[in-house]
């Protein structure tokens, strides 16, 4: 399983609309887990963690039309990412091998 956790820093004051944008109801195919977190010290960053079947899988995800979209209306609302990690995910609650 592939696995990313990022950090992204919203516009000041527009964390909870980022969040609104990133927390979507759906589905994509070859995603496990996706979750949506406020860092509890920056009140303008979010972590995003993602479990995917595989690598190629999270790729396909980036051509959907409602992740494009999603990306399309979250944009001006980022100030930037100062995280990213790429994982080899080994199993964990809710997931299956």
């Amino acid at each position: 399983m592939y696995g990313l956790i990022g950090r992204i820093k919203a516009v000041a004051g527009k964390r909870a609309e980022l969040a609104a944008v990133l927390v979507q109801d759906g589905s994509m195919p070859g995603c496990l887990s996706y979750v949506v977190a406020e860092d509890p010290a920056d009140t303008d960053a979010l972590w995003v963690t993602e479990v995917w079947v595989d690598q190629a899988a999270h790729r396909a995800s980036l051509q959907l039309p409602q992740v494009q979209a999603a990306i399309a209306e979250g944009r001006p609302l980022i100030a930037g990412f100062d995280n990213r990690v790429e994982t080899n995910v080994l199993g964990g609650i809710g997931l299956t091998r």
